[in-house]
């Protein structure tokens, strides 16, 4: 494996298979109250650009249970927030810490640490991607359908970060991705090129039914993205008929599973009654960012 995971390609589909199993077990132990100090007196930095629930929360619950210790690393708080090059950051920090993990604006800031760093550095949301969020959700997927080949993921909404990690993952482990969004919302070219190199099997369509029809996975996120605030008017009216909602669920298999990398804009992209009914796994799917998070940190920094 790689020192660094800063895309969901920088795993091949068997380290995938790894992690997943890894996860696993770890959930497991994790229910039975079972906790081994793999990572004691170790320590990861956790550097944030932008606010965060699940990625903070499950991060920093990962070390303890594994004996580390994490530290909160604001940017408005360390000198890059003055001014201090990445580079020489990442320098500094590698003398002190076992790992980085960064959710960052520009994805260029976790290929920087990356570079010029000694120690694993873990891209836990960058504008280009988001794998630890892809790592969970397969760990969700694997729980709920037992495999991936064959299975058709159809993403609803818009082509972003998350988006972007969903169908690179997708081509790896053999899903069929069908992305559904307004036009100019798809991902970039790049993207579709890379997916298309790694076999990927996807489409492309602006109706949200084409895509859902016979769909084994339904996945949404919000409408306007952290960053994206200034186009929310024309956002919220570009996505309307984009919503995940009883009626779209209605021409999917009937044991498909609803995903929602969270937080959720109820009400816009995902309704109550879909949300919080019997095809969601929604709230499984956000604490399964932890056990294959736990998974990943273990792999890169035991």
């Amino acid at each position: 494996m790689k020192k660094d995971v800063l895309s969901i390609t920088d795993l091949s589909r068997e380290e995938i298979y790894e992690l997943l199993e890894s996860a696993v077990d770890l959930k497991a132990k994790r229910k039975a109250g079972e906790y081994t100090e793999y990572l004691k007196h170790k320590s990861l930095g956790m550097i944030f650009e932008k606010s965060s629930t699940r990625t903070r929360v499950s991060f920093e619950v990962a070390m303890t249970d594994f004996g580390g210790h994490s530290l909160y690393l604001n940017s408005r708080d360390i000198q890059i927030g003055r001014g201090e090059t990445i580079e020489d950051t990442a320098r500094t920090l590698s003398g002190y810490l076992h790992g980085i993990m960064a959710r960052v604006m520009s994805h260029e800031t976790v290929e920087k640490l990356a570079k010029y760093s000694t120690i694993p550095v873990i891209n836990a949301l960058s504008d280009r991607e988001h794998p630890c969020q892809i790592l969970g959700d397969f760990m969700t997927i694997m729980e709920f359908k037992k495999n991936f080949e064959g299975l058709k993921f159809a993403w609803v909404g818009d082509g972003n970060n998350v988006c972007n990690s969903a169908l690179l993952g997708s081509a790896i482990m053999g899903m069929e991705f069908v992305i559904a969004c307004p036009k100019g919302y798809e991902p970039k070219a790049e993207f579709l090129e890379q997916a298309k190199a790694l076999g990927g099997k996807f489409t492309i369509t602006d109706d949200p039914k084409a895509a859902a029809k016979d769909a084994d996975i339904i996945y949404t996120d919000v409408w306007v993205s952290m960053g994206d605030e200034a186009e929310q008017e024309q956002r919220l009216g570009d996505f309307t008929r984009f919503q995940v909602n009883t009626e779209l669920l209605g021409v999917a298999k009937p044991d498909v599973i609803v995903m929602h990398c969270l937080p959720a804009r109820r009400g816009l992209e995902i309704t109550d009654e879909v949300m919080d009914g019997p095809n969601s796994v929604v709230f499984e799917e956000a604490e399964n960012r932890l056990h294959a998070q736990k998974a990943l940190i273990l792999k890169l920094m035991r």
